[in-house]
């Protein structure tokens, strides 16, 4: 592996089913890729916001968002990676106003056919740990599909709690679900 590479790479492991899962950082030659995997992970659940073929931003376009991420200091993309493939995408975003940079949002998203493998797990592990390292981060905050029982299930497993909920939320084929509002104090 070359010595640029290795700068991105955040760890490797293993997982249930006995693939090697890479964590790392997302680059802007991975912004094709990115929008790919975004557009089939759509259309793979209803419990994301948006559908197949849904995500519009351009190469161009991900290529800048993927500069910014990685020059920010309370914010992080990380990449699941197995043989070459994104499998998995999550981020935390921190906020840059002063009165409210102690508080952040995630998000996590797993190609189906590597649901069950406990990635999620290893996602949200990496990025609470990233919020602790960072310091200033002192709020997690997420949103859930209410129906999304098994992402719950593992929120709270690390420690969120229900704050609210928005009401019909989401829409998907004309059926309304609430969001379930989340926060982790750190």
């Amino acid at each position: 592996m070359n010595e640029f590479l290795s700068t991105y790479i955040l760890k490797e492991i293993q997982i249930k089913n006995g693939q090697n899962l890479i964590l790392r950082k997302p680059m802007v030659d991975d912004a094709e890729k990115m929008i790919e995997y975004l557009n089939t992970v759509g259309g793979e659940s209803d419990n994301l916001l948006f559908g197949k073929d849904e995500f519009h931003l351009t190469v161009e376009q991900e290529m800048k968002y993927i500069k910014n991420i990685n020059n920010a200091t309370n914010t992080l993309m990380i990449l699941g990676i197995i043989d070459n493939n994104i499998v998995s995408v999550a981020q935390i975003s921190g906020n840059s106003r002063k009165r409210i940079d102690h508080n952040s949002e995630i998000a996590i998203s797993v190609k189906k056919e590597y649901w069950r493998n406990g990635i999620g797990s290893v996602m949200m592990e990496e990025l609470i740990g990233f919020s602790k390292k960072q310091g200033t981060i002192k709020n997690i905050s997420l949103g859930v599909k209410a129906s999304n029982f098994n992402a719950i299930k593992m929120y709270e497993k690390f420690g969120f709690i229900k704050v609210g909920v928005h009401k019909n939320f989401f829409c998907v084929s004309g059926i309304f679900d609430d969001e379930i509002l989340m926060d982790l104090y750190l």
